[in-house]
């Protein structure tokens, strides 16, 4: 079980895939909950979190390169249910005995799989042939002894087995994304037919239990959170805010380069809809200073980052004082970032940086508040779907 949430988790496991979030998102919105490991995890590690399935994701690796990222062999013995995808259908058929052979045969995009009989518990339901989204150059060329071959393309003999008995599974295609027609039901079959999982999750589910925990944690502190008025921040903010109320204050960070009316629309409506102290700090010619003159993208990220950050600790400072001379210290501090930022962040095991934002990849490593303030476990996995609530310590 996770300490995070009552709820035994299906695990993704990560091989620098940018649609592993992606991934544990499907898995929630098929009504169970999920969380992201990396690919390093052992299987004494995947043990210890007590999943009810575990899913392997693609990467952008061959698995016979010179330190492509592994599997550890013991976690396909655990007796959890398992769906590998594109890399890990194809890490998976490697380590148990089958073989995955470089023919030159790539499928990129759109490709027509036909299923093999009625498609196994993994496919069935579904139609014999169907549009299904590839992105390989690898093939999975004998699957392992024991094993279905599910269905298979014009140029991959085994684009899908299974293993009723073990519980074992895998696509090489992308079941994830809405390119392919009836991914959604590959991972539903999955998690509902092949591991028996019920759909009972919701975010709903979580919000409750994470407002119950936020408040058991917090106590009777002070709490200051960094709010920019988008879905991340805004979302975080507010169950801390339900959680604990008046204990709450959020600093809005006017730098200069807000859409027209946002400031206004943080400052009236959303302090309307939910009552949470507010405290603006327009910085606007400090942030236009220091872009002044700079063209590359990444740089100008990585100083609207620490411009942030910098700002920030001057106003935290400043309610800290004010805090600690009512006798009430600030002790925690509230952030909020959302998948997508995560993930072109370079977020995961191996995943490569598309571009850094300020909240995640641009952000100093280092920073130089006075305050005490530290913060709830990180909550990237275990909150609602599309977006998730999380702090940074300090």
């Amino acid at each position: 079980m996770s300490p995070q949430t009552e709820a035994r988790p299906v695990l993704v496991v990560d091989f620098g895939a940018q649609y592993a979030q992606l991934i544990a998102r499907r898995v929630r919105e098929a009504g169970v909950y999920s969380e992201i490991v990396p690919h390093s995890a052992t299987a004494a590690e995947i043990a210890a979190k007590n999943p009810v399935g575990i899913i392997l994701s693609g990467g952008p690796s061959p698995v016979y390169a010179d330190g492509a990222p592994a599997l550890d062999p013991g976690i396909l013995e655990l007796g959890v249910p398992t769906l590998g995808i594109c890399y890990g259908f194809q890490v998976m058929a490697q380590a148990l005995g089958g073989e995955v052979a470089h023919t030159g045969l790539r499928e990129y995009g759109a490709t027509d799989a036909a299923l093999t009989a009625d498609g196994g518990t993994l496919l069935s339901g579904q139609p014999a042939t169907q549009n299904v989204w590839m992105s390989h150059g690898d093939q999975v060329s004998r699957a392992p002894d024991g094993f279905e071959v599910l269905a298979s393309t014009a140029a991959t003999p085994v684009a899908a087995f299974g293993n009723d008995e073990r519980r074992l599974y895998g696509v090489q295609w992308h079941p994830e994304v809405k390119h392919t027609d009836h991914g959604q039901q590959v991972l539903e079959n999955f998690l509902h037919k092949a591991a028996g999982l019920p759909a009972d999750w919701n975010s709903g589910n979580v919000i409750a239990e994470q407002v119950a925990r936020i408040r058991e944690q917090v106590g009777d502190a002070r709490v200051i959170c960094g709010l920019s008025g988008g879905v991340d921040s805004a979302a975080a903010a507010a169950l801390v805010h339900e959680a604990v109320g008046d204990q709450l204050v959020c600093v809005f960070v006017d730098h200069g380069l807000l859409r027209k009316g946002e400031r206004e629309q943080v400052e009236q409506d959303y302090v309307a809809a939910t009552g949470v102290r507010l405290v603006t700090i327009d910085a606007r010619q400090r942030f236009l200073d220091a872009l002044a003159g700079v063209s590359d993208p990444e740089e100008k990220r990585k100083i609207i980052g620490r411009e942030f950050i910098r700002t920030f600790e001057a106003a935290e400072r400043s309610l800290v004082e004010e805090a600690a001379a009512d006798g009430e210290p600030i002790r925690f501090l509230v952030q909020g970032t959302l998948y997508p930022d995560v993930v072109e962040s370079g977020g995961g095991s191996g995943t490569a940086n598309i571009k850094s934002h300020h909240n995640v990849g641009a952000s100093p490593t280092t920073c130089s508040s006075s305050s005490s303030s530290r913060c709830a476990p990180s909550s990237r996995t275990r909150c609602a779907p599309s977006a998730a609530s999380w702090g940074c310590r300090r």
